[in-house]
């Protein structure tokens, strides 16, 4: 009897038992698959190098077909969570942008030596910016490369053009982004933007002529003011209290100086972090109505809030502009934001916009619109308000025992400075550091407004976790050591 034998060569793979915890929230479940594979990247339980699971294994553990898996490994794909190919498995990636290493894999140089940003007129070169709240980097970048090519293909005449009509396709996506607290806008008074201050600013022209006076929070968005005095009308103050526009001022600056317009942010108010309450937004409407003024409502923070009261747009439809974008939860560099318009204002809007911008981009108008009406703007709010929430942890834990005002959606901090720091003088300190805050200057408009002694400490653009802490920590520092050891003349 002959016997054979076979030699088996024994492979160890590092493969992850993984098993995702699925919320059962109402989104897709593949989508819900992606999600618990970000949120165990993000805690560790998943670590870059590691292989998932057969897509077939990991069907059978979780009780969906196979197709349900594929779909969820190729939004991970797309997030930039894992890489992978056939035959080969699929194995969670490095913390690179997906655009990076392509980049990088295309020249053949290595990451590092891509991985700069051109100096952008505000940052210089080895200062960290803790002064942008543009959405961070998720991943979202791929799928918008994937997009503008698919908008190529479709419209190749008009991507190089301005818009000349409105798509029903815009404006609805429109209405789905702006959507909130229960409200939805009506779809014919949408308008896109090219992003939410170029919103505001065509409905303040809108409005006003020049030398009337339009209302801001003391403490506030403070460009968009600047502007409105830059194009002839008269930004003026209301008080604030620490749930925001302070209601009862707001009807005495009515009844003393008789804006035409009030720029308000309801929703996270930058920078202090507010939320104004459900009934201090109907008196707002009540107190807007009698004066006859107009509201001009900034809901850019709104989409990263997950609980808020309803918009003042539902209270008071016909007197109020509701605007909102991209730029902080899906992507700044797309620059485009819709506004819901009263009425009498959705024919004069429009022609506004294009006479202080020169018109919308037909190939933005269109991104923005794919990505909202796809889901995948839903997808990447989602994986931005994880990595802003992760941030947020690092700031309680680094500036535990200071005084601040914070929200866990928010990428901004509002930070008390301890006595005897000053706002300037902080902001020059963390600068001969090489880091840049915003001081309290900085979202104030008028020469007689008092200092508040706070800076704006914003996180949303440094490259990692590990970046951001070494940050913070010096910072506090700073904080800690008071100005008597900083020498401003070193």
């Amino acid at each position: 009897m002959h016997c054979n034998y076979f030699v088996f060569n024994v492979f160890i793979v590092t493969m992850t038992t993984w098993f995702p915890e699925i919320q059962r929230s109402g989104a897709p479940i593949y989508v819900e698959i992606a999600d618990a594979m970000a949120q165990d990247i993000d805690n560790g339980k998943l670590r870059p190098g590691e292989k998932l699971p057969p897509q077939r294994n990991l069907a059978f553990d979780i009780g969906v077909t196979i197709g349900t898996i594929g779909r969820a490994y190729a939004l991970a794909r797309q997030r930039g969570l894992v890489t992978g190919e056939v035959g080969r498995g699929t194995y969670i990636r490095s913390s690179k942008p997906p655009l990076l290493e392509a980049a990088a894999t295309a020249s053949g140089f290595p990451h590092e030596a891509l991985d700069t940003k051109p100096d952008d007129g505000h940052s210089a070169p080895g200062k960290h910016r803790l002064n942008s709240t543009s959405a961070p980097e998720v991943g979202q970048s791929s799928i918008i490369t994937r997009h503008v090519a698919a908008i190529m293909a479709d419209y190749p005449a008009k991507t190089t053009d301005y818009i000349r009509s409105l798509k029903p396709e815009w404006q609805q996506a429109g209405q789905a982004w702006l959507s909130t607290g229960g409200w939805q806008a009506d779809v014919a008074s949408i308008v896109p933007t090219l992003g939410v201050h170029a919103g505001m600013m065509a409905a303040i022209a809108t409005l006003t002529a020049p030398g009337d006076r339009v209302a801001f929070e003391a403490v506030t968005y403070a460009s968009l003011a600047r502007a409105t005095n830059l194009v002839g009308r008269q930004p003026i103050s209301v008080a604030m209290t620490e749930n925001g526009i302070d209601v009862d001022a707001f009807d005495h600056v009515c009844a003393n100086q008789h804006p035409k317009a009030v720029v308000v942010i309801p929703t996270i108010q930058n920078p202090t972090t507010a939320i104004l309450p459900a009934d201090a937004r109907e008196r707002l409407a009540q107190i807007a109505r009698k004066h006859g003024v107009c509201i001009i409502e900034d809901n850019i923070y709104g989409a990263c809030a997950d609980q808020a009261p309803a918009p003042i747009a539902a209270l008071a439809p016909d007197i109020t502009f509701h605007l909102g974008g991209l730029s902080k939860s899906v992507a700044a560099g797309l620059r485009s934001g819709w506004v819901s318009c009263p009425p009498a204002y959705v024919r004069s809007l429009p022609v506004a916009h294009k006479m202080l911008t020169g018109g919308m981009p037909f190939i933005l108008a269109e991104t923005a619109a794919r990505i909202v009406r796809s889901g995948e703007a839903n997808t990447i709010a989602r994986a931005v308000l994880r990595e802003i929430g992760s941030r947020v942890e690092i700031v309680h834990d680094v500036l535990s025992g200071h005084d601040y005002r914070s929200h866990d959606n928010s990428a901004f901090v509002w930070l008390k400075l301890p006595e005897p720091w000053r706002a300037s003088l902080f902001v020059s300190a963390a600068r001969d550091i090489g880091l840049l805050v915003d001081g309290d200057d900085e979202f104030q408009f008028s020469r007689d407004q008092t200092s508040l002694h706070r800076v704006r400490i914003a996180f949303s653009t440094l490259p990692s976790h590990a970046v951001f802490r070494d940050a913070l920590i010096r910072l506090r520092r700073l904080l800690d050591a008071g100005p008597s050891g900083y020498d401003s003349y070193a």
